[in-house]
């Protein structure tokens, strides 16, 4: 993991259950002495991403509408420590503070990497969705609790073929986009990647709809060709944007995706692109990046790329 990532190791659960007492009842001793939850579960998993929350990002309230995906943590925070290397770019000075805006395409009910992003670094987002009751959900997290109700906007995508068009207005510009995008490319393959993940954590796939333990919705889930045609589509789309930001990201879950998108940018021009490998446990993934490089890089209030403690979190 990366080195400012809070996640490091395996989970305190006695500290996380003394901030969030429901998360107890999930809580069961393992055969190596330790404890754990029932990653099968949805209930569980929810109940230990609200005490992680609660513990190292001081969010106070975070509900969940049934069915919408609830994201690993983790996995997530990795995602905006290394974007933040990016935006330090060589001189290893992270830019902080509300003057670095991010656009998160597709921050779904959770509303995690502008929590994640605001309490590391003090950033301001914009937060994009397609989905009415995930808006309502993101700006229900965001009104309850104050620190970030100073620093995240929500707004609709109401065009679901667009992905910045309508939600970046006239004028605005971003230091990062990013982007977790739908992973199958048909619900078929959605309902097969849930089974695989079933029978990858012990329960049986005879049942034919298994509940999904991180959840999700159709839209969260797939769509037409999967993530390759969304990111290139996104890519293509960048084009346009580009004066607007200085570095587009997406992640990209499936390795044999990457040459593809890798392709789709060198035929848009882009002047600058990199790959970073993410791994959590077992589990490897990765994003992309890509500029035209038409604005500066972001020089507002910076500070030293150095680990940031739990108790330096703003209220």
């Amino acid at each position: 993991m990366h080195p400012r990532n809070q996640h490091q190791g395996r989970y305190d659960f006695p500290q996380l259950i003394q901030r969030s007492p429901e998360l107890a009842r999930h809580v069961r001793p393992t055969g190596f002495g330790d404890d754990s939850i029932d990653f099968a579960d949805p209930t569980a998993v929810t109940a230990l991403n609200r005490a992680l929350l609660q513990l190292h990002y001081g969010v106070s309230s975070w509900v969940l509408p049934p069915g919408y995906l609830c994201p690993a943590i983790p996995g997530r925070a990795d995602y905006v420590h290394h974007l933040a290397d990016l935006l330090a770019g060589a001189g290893g000075t992270i830019p902080c503070g509300d003057r670095i805006r991010v656009l998160d395409i597709g921050t779904g009910a959770s509303v995690v990497y502008p929590i994640i992003g605001v309490h590391a670094y003090d950033w301001s987002f914009v937060a994009s969705d397609i989905d009415v009751r995930a808006l309502e959900s993101a700006r229900a997290i965001v009104a309850a609790n104050p620190v970030l109700a100073a620093r995240i906007e929500c707004r609709r995508q109401t065009n679901p073929l667009a992905i910045f068009a309508g939600v970046i207005t006239p004028g605005e510009s971003f230091a990062l986009t990013l982007c977790n995008p739908p992973f199958h490319a048909s619900a078929a393959a959605a309902a097969t990647g849930t089974q695989r993940k079933q029978r990858n954590l012990g329960r049986p796939a005879a049942v034919a709809s298994p509940p999904l333990n991180f959840g999700g919705q159709s839209h969260e889930l797939w769509c037409p060709g999967g993530e390759a045609a969304f990111i290139r589509r996104m890519i293509a789309e960048s084009v346009a944007h580009a004066g607007a930001v200085h570095w587009f990201s997406t992640l990209v879950s499936k390795r044999e995706t990457l040459p593809l998108i890798l392709r789709a940018l060198t035929a848009a021009r882009a002047t600058d692109v990199r790959t970073v490998t993410l791994a959590h446990g077992q589990k490897q993934s990765r994003f992309v990046a890509w500029t035209f490089r038409r604005v500066t890089p972001p020089r507002q209030r910076e500070r030293p790329s150095a680990p940031r403690p739990p108790s330096a979190h703003k209220r």
